[in-house]
């Protein structure tokens, strides 16, 4: 399993990111096979994680037409700066408490 970790500083976001973002959630869990996404924003910082069976499911993902644009408004419009990681999950577990 891999996590791809996109970390941003944001301009501020209005409803048309918000629209954006859920639209890009919902097409990475039915078309690109995204395992988990969690965002979290504080501030003028954005997180979000997303885990992934393979390293060609996150290409296909990364190349999506829709992705792109929205990527493209991303840098125009809603982010100061970002950075992308892509890792390889070694081990993974669970407890709840």
């Amino acid at each position: 399993m891999y996590a791809v970790i996109f970390t941003a500083t944001t301009n501020p976001l209005d409803d048309e990111y918000s629209q954006t973002a859920a639209k890009m959630r919902d097409l990475a869990f039915s078309k690109y096979g995204c395992l988990e996404l969690n965002s979290v924003c504080q501030g003028d910082q954005e997180i979000t994680v997303s885990y992934w069976p393979t390293l060609a499911h996150i290409s296909a993902w990364q190349a999506d037409p829709a992705h792109r644009a929205a990527q493209a408004l991303g840098k125009q419009k809603w982010y100061k700066a970002y950075s992308v990681q892509v890792t390889h999950i070694e081990r993974q577990y669970q407890q709840k408490c």
